[in-house]
């Protein structure tokens, strides 16, 4: 990221009051470019003699030093620099393929990216993404909650000058669409979480469902397939009884809960889900399409359940994180309904985990101080085995001074994680990288930032990111200032 001066324009000055955040220079702002040596030189030896430009050599490599010590000082490091009065961040356009920002009606603290029919590795321009938020309206204001089942369209790529202008094949510069279809909630939504279930015929679409989990302690379950397919249905409308829940689940009370996931090895949909109070409850869909929910919860934890996770594949396995520092692992067949593993990953809350669905063996965790890490559950043993067990990471890193708000590895490559944080940025990371001595000798003026960190995507509020799986390297988040769609040439 590159600061942008604080003696911006008074349009700029006005745009940021606003909430607007300026991206494009004005290239009318450029000057034209002026050989100041143009006349000072005669010949090609006297050229040659005073430098490539016309300076000795001493002058020149003293500007390039200079030079490369204010590019330093312009790159924003979170939590390292602050920005000043009237400064705001401006991203580096050059490293992006796509980058797009959409509003929403109140700002949403979970998303999920839904599964399409047109087609996967898809890598043609405009983009298309079916995706799925609920919101967090004001205290208040609670009846103005929804769950929004969004099309996101006509999401082109970045303009390129090198490229050939007459190809217009890709669409370049097309505003995005956003079209939503609403669905009322009584409740800010904590987590939301969509699941397919099997096609029963290729004719008609799947059917998609969403869990969410709420402020109240519900969790309602929706089937949003009609709102989908009105995206595509000229003239097509949604029914009143086509926005109720077709399950609710009140095992949780009044406990308010913010963990909960679908199973992917059980197609026909089972859920588990976490509250404040340590509970954790799997709900299953039965052959008649009824719901049932286990009477008696899983429990060991000695905080709030944040997060969990089925594992990749063992149906029967899933992960929890809580603020108690933990990360326990659970199988749905133990009758005691206690853990079967339970290993202390932080000395602070554990707010999110991540389990890599290229290598079972590794998990991903982020913490409320900012530090998130990568475990091999190879080396994690059952607690009558090993006792108070202490493991030490693949890998952990500190880079993030604020709380761990989201992590996720991509679905393709066990080596690249995403991560969020508190402090308004979302990383991309690569596991793979090394570095070696020769390396570090050359790292440049930036301090503290570790070789293995890809990118750096500023987010006012960034609270939840997720990989597309059929739009490689794509990305959808979710934060105070709405959803943000990108791709980064790096990934």
């Amino acid at each position: 990221m590159a600061k942008r001066p604080a003696d911006a324009d008074e349009k700029e000055l006005e745009a940021i009051k606003n909430g607007d955040r300026p991206m494009d220079i004005d290239q009318d702002e450029v000057g034209e470019f002026e050989d100041e040596y143009e006349d000072e030189f005669e010949s090609e030896d006297e050229i040659l003699e005073a430098g490539v430009d016309g300076r000795p050599d001493e002058e020149r490599e003293a500007e390039e030093r200079e030079d490369a010590m204010q590019v330093d000082q312009g790159t924003f490091i979170p939590g390292r620099h602050k920005l000043s009065a009237g400064e705001t961040l401006a991203p580096d356009l050059s490293t992006y393929e796509m980058l797009h920002t959409l509003e929403a009606p109140w700002p949403c603290l979970s998303c999920d990216i839904i599964p399409d029919n047109l087609g996967s590795d898809r890598k043609t321009y405009p983009a298309t993404i079916y995706s799925v938020a609920g919101t967090q309206a004001a205290r208040g204001r609670d009846k103005e909650n929804q769950l929004m089942v969004m099309k996101m369209s006509s999401l082109s790529r970045m303009e390129r000058e090198d490229e050939d202008e007459e190809d217009d094949s890709d669409d370049e510069g097309s505003d995005p669409i956003l079209e939503t279809k609403s669905i009322p909630m009584a409740s800010c939504t904590n987590r939301i979480r969509a699941h397919q279930l099997p096609q029963s015929t290729s004719a008609k679409p799947p059917t998609t469902l969403t869990a969410s989990m709420t402020e109240s302690g519900q969790v309602l379950i929706h089937d949003i397939t009609p709102h989908l397919t009105a995206f595509d249905t000229p003239g097509s409308t949604i029914t009143p009884t086509q926005n109720k829940p077709i399950c609710t689940i009140r095992a949780h009370k009044s406990n308010e809960g913010y963990a909960l996931d679908w199973s992917p090895l059980y197609p026909e949909g089972k859920l588990v889900t976490g509250d404040t109070a340590g509970n954790i409850f799997v709900t299953t869909r039965t052959q008649g399409g009824g719901w049932v929910t286990d009477t008696t919860p899983f429990t060991g934890h000695q905080g709030s359940v944040e997060e969990l996770q089925w594992s990749p594949t063992e149906p029967t396995v899933f992960a929890s994180a809580s603020s108690d520092g933990t990360v326990k692992i659970w199988d749905t067949r133990s009758k005691s309904r206690k853990a079967a593993i339970s290993i202390q990953v932080s000395k602070t809350d554990v707010n999110v985990l991540s389990w890599s669905h290229k290598n079972a063996f590794l998990l991903a965790t982020g913490a409320d101080d900012g530090e998130w890490a990568v475990w091999d559950l190879s080396q994690w043993k059952p607690q009558t085995a090993m006792g108070n067990q202490k493991p030490s990471p693949v890998a952990s890193f500190n880079f993030h001074k604020e709380q761990i708000t989201s992590v996720e590895w991509h679905p393709t490559d066990d080596s690249i994680v995403m991560v969020c944080a508190g402090d308004n940025t979302l990383t991309l990371w690569d596991l793979s990288v090394e570095l070696d001595d020769e390396e570090s000798k050359d790292t440049g003026g930036v301090q503290d930032v570790p070789p293995q960190l890809l990118f750096v995507h500023y987010m006012e509020q960034v609270k939840e990111a997720h990989w597309h799986p059929q739009i490689p390297g794509t990305v959808m988040a979710t934060g105070g200032s709405g959803f943000g769609v990108f791709k980064t040439i790096s990934v």
